[in-house]
């Protein structure tokens, strides 16, 4: 035990790493940045970037070799290359550095700093007849497999998917919905946005998921769902066309096989402003261990 404390009483003052002095300031330092890196790691890990991780690790590898035995021009052809290479990456990989910086901006404590400016009223939430009428066409809809796309807005404006469909500004009604996802109707393809009792736009084209970990068997509509759950803060209500089955997509996941009082949960829980955090709306259960999330469509 004496030498534990000797040891402690020689070495935290100031720790010494290959001779050099290491302070708190450093020790801060290396652990923010670790933190950045596995935020990173975490992030590219189901995106298309993964790949070019995987690449850049293996190029890193290979031009250390150059350096390690001196290749000349192999080294001059790197170091005239590097700054094209750069600007390459960043044109290439535009979408996945504007969703980083997007994700970013959403933080709470920046939003509790500087204010979303979307906050919504509690009048324009959904009304009590609203969710029933949800529930009602999204049930009545997967009974017969009438494929759907309901996008559900929350803080976020979703304006900009709005203007790619056709203006409605009606009020949410089961059989309305039922009529638009009809097959061979002019309004079935695309997503309908509804923001508190009205359903503003149908036919909306929404921004396809390119998350890897997504099963190939799923379709463009679910694929449209997780997509648009992942660049705003809305939930998404899919119904498949192939089985029947509901789907619900928030915050990048997607939750397979709902049953009518889940969604029921879940429509409420967003009607009375629950919180919602990384591990969903409470008592809802999207990412819920409760139940199997399956890859079926």
């Amino acid at each position: 035990m004496q030498t534990i404390k000797m040891w402690f009483i020689q070495y935290i003052p100031g720790l010494y790493i290959f001779r050099m002095p290491v302070g708190i300031i450093d020790i801060i330092e290396i652990i923010l940045l670790s933190f950045l890196v596995y935020t990173i790691l975490v992030w590219i890990k189901n995106t298309r970037a993964w790949t070019l991780l995987k690449g850049i690790i293996f190029l890193g590898f290979f031009v250390a070799l150059i350096y390690l035995f001196h290749m000349d021009t192999l080294i001059f052809i790197i170091n005239k290359g590097l700054n094209i290479a750069i600007i390459a990456a960043i044109i290439i990989f535009q979408p996945e550095l504007r969703k980083a910086l997007e994700i970013l901006g959403e933080k709470m404590f920046l939003v509790n700093i500087f204010g979303s400016g979307n906050e919504k009223d509690v009048e324009q939430r959904c009304s009590d007849k609203t969710v029933n009428e949800l529930v009602r066409a999204t049930v009545e809809m997967a009974k017969v497999k009438t494929g759907a796309l309901i996008v559900l807005e929350q803080n976020e404006t979703l304006e900009e998917y709005e203007r790619t469909g056709i203006d409605l500004d009606a009020l949410v009604s089961s059989q309305l919905l039922i009529n638009i996802f009809e097959h061979n109707t002019p309004l079935h393809d695309g997503a309908v946005i509804i923001k508190g009792d009205k359903i503003r736009s149908a036919t909306c084209y929404l921004p396809l998921s390119e998350n890897l970990s997504l099963s190939k068997a799923l379709g463009t509509r679910h694929r449209a769902g997780v997509g648009i759950s992942e660049v705003t803060d809305s939930v998404t209500i899919i119904v498949s066309e192939e089985t029947g089955k509901i789907s619900i997509a928030q915050r990048g996941r997607l939750r397979h096989n709902v049953q009518e009082e889940e969604l029921r949960t879940c429509l409420v829980a967003l009607q009375n402003k629950v919180p919602v955090t990384k591990k969903g709306i409470p008592g809802v259960g999207i990412l819920r261990k409760k139940g199997k999330e399956s890859d079926e469509a």
